[in-house]
């Protein structure tokens, strides 16, 4: 933890609206030196009332990880309605756009915390038993709004056929586990009759060219079709069925590039050793932009090694970027932990888990969980996104589970 500067006067009113956790100190939104907080601030290093203060925003992880950015999805449910489906029934694009987003409906459970959030996230919405739910919720929405419309469509001869919007709705859906699956965070797709986490691991949050396929797949007809009316060519039928088919392709092909990528990177990491130890277990994961650089995570018996890997060339880099982290003893501290719900929930979704103990002044403990897969994705989140813990009293008895990298005080 950084060194910290108060004033005696500020530390008796704990930065007035601030309480000290640990050795960290949470701030909430009305605290006058913070005001201009929308949430609660991790303070690290501040110098009261002096010119300068270093406030980390605190990680809740609401952000990147949790879900693929929701622009891709919306893409790729307007790609498929348009690469034929639309031919079937009226009303397919737009369903198939707002089917192929609306797993991500269970975010609704965060406003009953972030650690309810993070334990229902990728739930039952991203399983295939959901998605019969789902489905039937967006075609339901699709037939108010066709009735609110008078029961119009754009094209007369092609009424709405609910039954097949509904299969459109479920393979929309499954396109949204589809692209869950190929980012690190995974999905539960037999959620509940199966727990188990599943993750690709080849395509970061945000992939360019993902978007750059699916967006060319949308706009490119309608330039073509402006043309046309231009020259006053006749056009023939829905437009953008090619176009939306050869951007799907495309996105099949990003995929098997990153994962023949992916591969390669494993492949160095799992070559060489750490500190002379050997790897009992890799992973790879990417990174933002680049496609040939990944986070490497190292499992040797006494710690973990994080290491760039560059899968063009392949190599690993072991010089001053790699970082050694190495595994905590086992305490009765860290058994009581593991042992609550929310640490059992932490340890089941993540791969390469590790904790930290803290002590408490009061002779309680605060032990945080962080999954080194994510580790140093974001620099904002001083390098532990995805972070979770729980708050122990002086007799390990739960005191409370927190989602982010401190505890909330208690309101």
């Amino acid at each position: 933890m950084g060194r910290r500067h108060f004033s005696p006067r500020a530390w008796e009113k704990k930065l007035e609206s601030c309480e000290a956790v640990g050795q960290s100190v949470a701030c909430r939104p009305d605290s006058r030196e913070f005001a201009h907080a929308e949430r609660p601030l991790l303070v690290r290093d501040v110098v009261y009332r002096g010119v300068s203060r270093h406030c980390i925003l605190k990680s809740e992880a609401r952000f990147f990880g949790e879900n693929l950015e929701p622009v891709t999805h919306f893409l790729t449910g307007a790609c498929l309605g348009r690469a034929g489906f639309n031919r079937k029934t009226a009303l397919a694009t737009a369903t198939m756009t707002l089917a192929a987003e609306a797993p991500d409906l269970d975010v609704l459970g965060r406003f009953r915390g972030p650690v309810f959030g993070f334990v229902h996230h990728r739930g039952f919405t991203h399983s295939f038993l959901g998605l019969f739910l789902v489905s039937a919720a967006v075609v339901g929405l699709m037939y108010g709004v066709w009735r609110l419309r008078g029961r119009k469509t754009r094209d007369p001869s092609l009424p709405p056929r609910w039954g097949l919007l509904f299969v459109f709705a479920y393979v929309a859906g499954l396109s949204h586990i589809l692209l869950d699956f190929t980012n690190n965070y995974g999905v539960r797709p037999f959620w509940p009759l199966w727990e188990k986490w599943y993750s690709w691991d080849i395509v970061f949050i945000v992939e360019p060219l993902l978007l750059i396929a699916l967006v060319l797949g949308l706009v490119v007809p309608s330039l073509v079709f402006l043309i046309n009316e231009e020259i006053g060519a006749r056009q023939k039928g829905p437009k953008g069925r090619w176009a939306a088919r050869v951007a799907l392709v495309a996105v099949v092909l990003v995929w098997l590039v990153r994962d023949y990528e992916h591969r390669r990177a494993l492949n160095a990491l799992e070559a060489r050793t750490y500190q002379n130890a050997d790897p009992m277990r890799v992973g790879a994961y990417p990174t933002w932009v680049n496609p040939f650089q990944w986070r490497g995570v190292v499992e040797t018996k006494v710690f973990f090694a994080l290491a760039q890997v560059d899968s063009s060339t392949p190599e690993v880099d072991l010089g001053e970027n790699m970082e050694i982290r190495y595994k905590p003893e086992e305490t009765p501290v860290t058994l009581a932990a593991k042992n609550s719900y929310l640490g059992r929930v932490y340890l089941d979704w993540a791969k390469f888990p590790i904790t930290e103990t803290e002590p408490l002044p009061d002779g309680g403990f605060v032990v945080h969980f962080e999954d080194l897969r994510f580790s140093g994705t974001w620099r904002r989140t001083n390098g532990k996104p995805l972070s979770a813990g729980v708050v122990l009293d002086r007799n390990l008895n739960l005191v409370r589970e927190f989602f982010g990298q401190v505890p909330q005080p208690p309101d």
